[in-house]
């Protein structure tokens, strides 16, 4: 094993969480070249990690250009590849590379299980993601030392967040409370109206600064939440590059928001999260790197992963009131300052 291909073709938070593994072979083998393929909008969370060689991003346009890529990807020679996608299209890149030993996963136990030379075999539990990507480490007899996501972040990276801050006039003196209330999918996402109320008693009892996150998807439901809560809370969203997102997570005192990539990222720079679960899982998905509280109601939500779910009041994420968040932030801040003495 000398030039190495790891495959992540999915979101955001699922390739942070895929960093331990890459950590894991550089350890084991710092001898060899580690490169990693990701989707387009993916990428920048792995800009400047030391563990990576080359980053590959997957190219999706006309006919022609993905075979470019595909003719480029055979050059590169991969003696190995370890897909944690678990998809069809990224089954049959570990094929096409040329790669002699081809590792993957096929919980499904579909047709593409033929095209790696060995598939990881799935277990009856429930594991986190990075424990299931690391199980594809066995088959090269290495064990990772650490299994806490990483993203690094320049001076650079520091000074453009400042930027942001200074033209969305955050206060330095005041502690900053970022907010996520958008969500892949509108069932994994908490009421807006909740997200207004709970920047309101953040303000009135804790004096913070709260900032709402998000893509340029999420400004109609920033504005709204804006427009209903009394303590005029700053719009950041759609404003921030991923990098950025994360510098100015560094920096705040705390995170709430659902499971998403926002989540991870801020978990992985060492924010303290409130993260607020419905129809996934916090033993899969759950945030890891700095302190944590999770409000899961532990449903079984898996009919809600589609655009029938039923629940209506009874939904997942209503479930979660305002004063279970307000009760796990201040019990997160007491942990927090308890580490801190």
């Amino acid at each position: 094993m000398n030039n190495i291909l790891i495959i992540k073709l999915r979101y955001i938070g699922d390739v942070l969480l895929a960093t331990p593994t890459v950590r894991a072979i550089k350890a084991a083998r710092p001898d060899v070249r580690v490169t990693m393929m990701v989707n387009r909008g993916t990428e920048d969370v792995l800009s400047g990690n030391p563990d990576l060689d080359e980053i590959m991003v997957l190219n999706k346009g006309s006919l022609a250009a993905q075979w470019r890529f595909i003719a480029g990807l055979r050059r590169r020679r991969f003696d190995t590849v370890i897909d944690l996608t678990d998809g069809d299209r990224s089954a049959f890149l570990s094929w096409i590379s040329g790669a002699p030993v081809r590792i993957g996963f096929n919980d499904e136990h579909r047709w593409r299980g033929r095209w790696y030379t060995q598939v990881v075999q799935p277990v009856p539990a429930v594991r986190h993601r990075i424990d299931r990507d690391l199980e594809s480490l066995k088959f090269l007899n290495i064990e990772a030392g650490s299994k806490v996501p990483q993203l690094w972040l320049t001076r650079e990276d520091e000074n453009s967040a400042d930027q942001l801050l200074d033209q969305l006039g955050v206060q330095r003196s005041q502690s900053i409370v970022m907010l996520q209330p958008g969500a892949r999918y509108w069932f994994k996402a908490w009421p807006s109206e909740r997200f207004a109320e709970l920047a309101d008693r953040l303000m009135s009892q804790y004096g913070c600064q709260v900032l709402i996150g998000g893509s340029d998807q999420d400004i109609d439901l920033a504005q709204q939440i804006q427009q209903m809560a009394k303590s005029s809370p700053i719009i950041m969203t759609g404003r921030a590059t991923s990098k950025q997102f994360a510098a100015i997570a560094k920096r705040s005192a705390l995170f709430i928001g659902s499971d998403s990539g926002a989540m991870h990222i801020a978990s992985a720079v060492g924010t303290p999260v409130v993260a607020l679960f419905g129809p996934s899982s916090p033993r899969e998905w759950g945030p890891r790197g700095g302190p944590v509280e999770v409000l899961y109601k532990d449903l079984d939500c898996r009919s809600c992963f589609h655009p029938t779910c039923t629940r209506g009041e009874e939904n997942c994420m209503r479930l979660i009131a305002v004063d279970e968040v307000m009760s796990a932030f201040g019990r997160l801040m007491g942990r927090v300052r308890t580490m801190i003495l």
